[in-house]
């Protein structure tokens, strides 16, 4: 991704800072629980949408799925069940909108157990029952796989859950499927589509199927938006939580680091990583952050955590921007006129509600720090991917960097028919963790982004948090050019690994676009509560229609 002020017209004239965004935006199919590869051209102009029709869970909350079943009017069976026939007929069939790469063959048998649990008198808590699907980077010891969208770990299954998918479980919630992602969470190309995966095909936008997703959490957002599922799980290194909850109208969550483990999630950078929420409302993300939060030994980053969790739901108050400080953060925006109008508006509503806005907050150093970072992705995605892969069993096809990039360029028509693996072998000719130019480029970037960067301004205007645009309406679809994307606020509270959460603010053309509030580091309580006043007194969410593409003249 990049926050550059205007859109490229090609990847092929990229400068520097789009080649880091574009490149780092990390961070299912018949026969339940068979994983298929998809035809990867996208759909064509006109396509047939049947199946999309209603749905009787759509839009649908935790609150509103837990208070039916507590009436009987519902189980935790029957919504399974029905979501299960929504990825049928809208993921597989119909709009195709290859989301999901695999259904999980035992959800049903989970379902009734936790029926059987509430029928017995217990509940775990708010996601009890709730169906929530995960992104396919992520380790579950079960009968599904972990790719990564890896046509190399297509028959990999994990020997033990990543802690993001054990809280899941424990919290009572039914791990559905495997969400579809950009393949490797967008780190092999430069010149790569978002949300086509070797394993899962091409992921396309609810809003418009020949429109893009945007970041490596493609599945997790249009799976989410299209109600394939409850809540969903995503993975982020710069951009790829909050860049496709934007561009699918949705709420999502980057975590600060140490928030949520990183434990059994496949890798890209451990200075930037976490898994975070996805969901249709800021009390549903809320309520799913609080599954996975935690301290977990296999993550040392997570003990910082120990103090700092809060009861999230519990802290959303609709009066929450009155009083509040908001800095606007005025060189993310113009490099779309009409996302500009929206923001202008959000921050109209802003004061209204009470917000006091501090307009223009600057950044000394934003310009300055695409170059480390790209440095530290490359030099941790070599390090962190070669441990993982390490540790999968011996029967595992791939076990390094080296491994993989061999085995592309032996599939090179299946898993390299629209885009090569240049940052594969960048990352490749790096050194080990202890090289000079690796710990200057992490020092660097960490204190600009940080202590020099959101830090500062914060202190400087006594802020509460900043805002600026997530990222413009979905881009179409280009398998021959690649990504189109035109600027957005991520990487700032990625590099800092501050958190960020993104709502929508409005369409462009029928198209969502969403709003980013980011800021200190632990600061999720005050972030969300902003967000929940925002969302409350401006319900810009809709439901998608799985049009075939923008219907301009509406």
């Amino acid at each position: 991704m990049t926050n550059e002020p205007h859109a490229r017209s090609s990847v092929l004239d990229l400068s520097r800072r789009d080649f880091i965004r574009l490149s780092a935006l990390g961070g299912a199919l018949a026969g339940a629980g068979a994983i298929a590869c998809r035809a990867p051209e996208p759909a064509a102009p006109g396509a047939e949408t049947t199946g999309a029709g209603s749905f009787e869970l759509e839009e649908w909350t935790v609150a509103e799925m837990q208070e039916a079943m507590r009436g009987g009017q519902l189980t935790a069976r029957a919504m399974t069940e029905r979501y299960l026939a929504r990825i049928e007929a809208v993921d597989r069939q119909g709009p195709t909108l290859g989301a999901v790469i695999e259904t999980n063959p035992d959800a049903l048998a989970i379902a009734d157990a936790l029926d059987e649990e509430r029928r017995g008198g217990r509940t775990r808590g708010p996601l009890h029952g709730i169906p929530v699907l995960i992104k396919d980077n992520i380790d579950s010891a079960d009968r599904m796989h972990t790719t990564a969208g890896s046509l190399a770990l297509a028959g990999s299954i994990a020997a033990k859950d990543a802690f993001v998918a054990g809280r899941l479980r424990a919290a009572g919630a039914i791990i559905l499927g495997k969400a579809n992602l950009s393949e490797w969470a967008n780190f092999r190309s430069t010149r790569s589509t978002s949300g086509w995966s070797g394993v899962g095909g091409l992921c396309r936008n609810p809003y418009a199927l020949d429109r893009n997703t945007c970041g490596s959490s493609s599945g997790s957002g249009a799976a989410v938006s299209a109600n394939l599922c409850a809540l969903a799980v995503g993975t982020e290194t710069d951009g790829s939580i909050v860049c496709p909850s934007s561009a699918t109208g949705l709420v999502g969550i980057k975590p600060t680091l140490g928030l949520v483990s990183r434990a059994g999630i496949v890798p890209i950078a451990h200075s930037q990583d976490t898994a975070g929420p996805m969901a249709r409302t800021v009390t549903d993300a809320a309520i799913l952050l609080q599954a996975l939060a935690g301290a977990d030994p296999r993550d040392p980053a997570t003990a910082a955590s120990e103090g700092r969790i809060v009861e999230y739901a519990a802290v959303l108050d609709a009066d929450g921007l009155k009083g509040a400080r908001i800095g606007v953060a005025r060189e993310v925006f113009g490099f779309h006129d009409r996302v500009d109008r929206l923001m202008e508006a959000a921050l109209d509503d802003m004061r209204r509600l009470g917000a006091v806005i501090v307009d223009p907050v600057e950044f000394a150093h934003r310009d300055e720090i695409d170059d480390p970072e790209f440095e530290v992705l490359l030099y941790e995605f070599k390090a962190d991917l070669n441990a993982y892969l390490a540790g999968l069993g011996p029967e595992a096809p791939a076990r390094s960097l080296t491994d993989l990039i061999a085995f592309n360029e032996r599939n090179r028509d299946r898993e390299m028919p629209y885009f090569g693996q240049e940052i594969f072998l960048r990352a490749q000719e790096k050194g080990p963790l202890t090289s000079r130019e690796y710990l200057a480029a992490l020092e660097t970037s960490k204190r600009l982004a940080g202590a020099e960067g959101i830090d500062a301004v914060m202190a400087a205007h006594a802020l509460d948090a900043i805002v600026a645009p997530t990222g413009g309406p979905a881009w179409m679809t280009d398998l021959v050019n690649g990504d189109h994307f035109g600027g957005g606020a991520s990487t700032l509270a990625a590099v800092a690994g501050y958190p960020s959460v993104t709502v929508p603010a409005g369409f462009v053309f029928g198209l969502p676009v969403g709003i980013s509030f980011f800021g200190r580091a632990w600061s999720e309580p005050t972030l969300l509560t902003i967000a929940f006043a925002f969302e409350q007194a401006t319900r810009h969410r809709q439901a998608p229609k799985l049009l075939p593409a923008v219907e301009l003249g509406s």
